[in-house]
């Protein structure tokens, strides 16, 4: 049976709350469902019809798209198209793709075409993830509007996903005009409009063999009870004392389920023999270097920046025999390109502190949406013989430069940015010889795979890591980017 939608009550709170530079009118809520179908479905729906109006409408043909734009970079101010539209800002979400498509109608000579922004957003409130996904139609008042698209001037779904429980909803809200309200064509669209995305998005649960799968390395009930203890433990104090400018919400809870995680999978790893330290390698905040050392999990990390947070979270810990502080500003040069090999592991050039990327054997290599240092992951602990854990985000290549990774050879696998890099960070470490294992991550994050090598598929005296960087593009420029870090300002990831 299918589900019906839920109607909200006249003169419910709004859902989403839009930044009032950008628009003085609430967004009103009409209709929402539940759902089983995850932030990577839902956006894979909405992707498709925004790039299909024809699903929706038997008035339009198709859609063009003139312009689509992920990450930050360019995602503030007017858009690239002669109608000058403002992309709004949104309570506790953040732009992640922006795309202007153009709305073709069947029969041109009865409708015009019509340009629409669309504005795909992200966010997290406490353990709940949010994606948003407004559309904006290119006209200033409803007189403009053609037949096919509703009288309103923007069209909002939101998306909200609790991976712990599995479960979620869907809502749409309109924008409306000045002096204009709802009408019985205009609330009937509403339901038609969210009613397809929930059968799309339950289809793709129950109609595909699933590819994203949760709980095969670690089972779910121990990694719950571990988040809930860390959560209960930390959280509130952790929130309230936040030194950065970024959403400590999103970083409190995605780095205790990431702490969860690793608790749980060193329980088993070292569960006969003494735990060998870890290296949280471009490991930003530092949040999760103390949350694990405060476990009694000891290790350090370091970055290319300090933080003003690190001034909570240092501590001295002692590593191979040395006392020294948990969180320390180094940039990373892998020993492979360096001239002459070092007397120690680390040097200082010009003030700042180089680390060769060599660590004692067996120590833990974490690499958490580290960026640049995400492919040399795995074959830094090649090299040093270590296993690691690296959860890809940002796309860069072995030079340090931002990078589109090709498609997945897997034609099953999605072609998008992400799933690229992830597969082709994975490949690179199929090369070094590990046998990769993949997680995905209970954590409100879309950035949520962990690629987890702890396992040898091949002899560490089989692989010749300078003939791996060459196939991978090389690493010409590495220094010279890696130096760039330091003077530019620390990410919001």
């Amino acid at each position: 049976m299918a589900t019906k939608a839920n109607e909200f009550a006249p003169g419910q709170e709004p859902l989403i709350f839009e930044d009032l530079t950008t628009s003085t009118t609430a967004w009103t809520p009409l209709f929402w469902l539940p759902c089983s179908f995850d932030p990577a479905i839902f956006t894979d729906v909405m992707l498709n019809l925004i790039k299909n109006p024809n699903i929706n409408s038997s008035w339009l043909f198709r859609a063009d798209i003139l312009h689509d734009e992920e990450g930050h970079e360019g995602l503030a101010g007017p858009s690239h198209v002669d109608y000058q539209l403002q992309i709004p800002s949104f309570s506790g979400l953040q732009c992640k793709r922006y795309m202007i498509r153009k709305l073709i109608p069947r029969n041109t000579m009865r409708d015009s075409p019509l340009d629409q922004t669309c504005l795909i957003y992200e966010g997290t409130a406490g353990d709940e993830q949010q994606t948003l996904v407004v559309y904006l139609p290119h006209v200033s008042s409803p007189d403009d509007m053609p037949f096919y698209h509703p009288m309103v001037r923007g069209i909002a779904f939101l998306h909200r996903w609790n991976p712990q429980q599995a479960n979620g909803s869907i809502s749409i809200s309109y924008l409306f005009f000045p002096d204009f309200e709802t009408t019985t064509k205009l609330t009937r669209t509403a339901l038609h409009l969210v009613t397809v995305i929930h059968k799309h998005g339950e289809g793709r649960v129950a109609g595909y063999v699933k590819r994203v799968h949760h709980d095969v390395v670690i089972p779910q009930a121990p990694f719950q009870n571990r988040y809930a203890s860390l959560k209960q433990k930390y959280a509130k104090q952790l929130i309230d004392g936040w030194a950065e400018a970024t959403d400590p919400l999103k970083h409190v809870f995605e780095d205790l389920g990431i702490a969860a995680f690793l608790i749980e999978l060193w329980a088993d790893m070292y569960a006969n023999h003494p735990f060998p330290g870890f290296v949280d390698i471009g490991c930003g905040n530092g949040l999760l270097v103390y949350i694990l050392n405060r476990e009694g999990y000891i290790g350090w990390g370091f970055d290319a920046r300090a933080r003003k947070s690190w001034e909570a979270y240092s501590t001295r810990v002692e590593v191979s025999g040395t006392e020294e502080d948990s969180l320390r500003q180094a940039v990373l040069v892998p020993s492979v390109l360096l001239p002459d090999p070092p007397g120690s592991n680390e040097a200082v050039t010009d003030e700042t502190s180089i680390h060769n990327g060599l660590f004692p054997l067996g120590t833990f290599i974490i690499s958490n949406h580290a960026d640049e240092l995400t492919p040399w992951t795995p074959i830094l602990a090649a090299i040093s013989r270590c296993p690691f854990v690296m959860i890809p985000c940002c796309s860069h290549n072995l030079t340090g430069a931002k990078y589109r990774a090709p498609p997945p050879k897997d034609k099953t696998k999605s072609e998008s940015s992400y799933s690229s890099l992830v597969a082709w960070v994975e490949d690179i470490a199929r090369d070094c010889g590990w046998e990769v294992e993949t997680e995905m991550l209970r954590i409100p994050s879309t950035r949520n795979t962990a690629l987890l090598g702890r396992k040898r598929a091949a002899e560490y005296e089989e692989v010749d890591v300078r003939d791996i960087i060459q196939k991978y593009g090389g690493a010409g420029g590495w220094l010279e980017n890696a130096m760039k870090l330091v003077k530019t300002g620390p990410r919001g990831h």
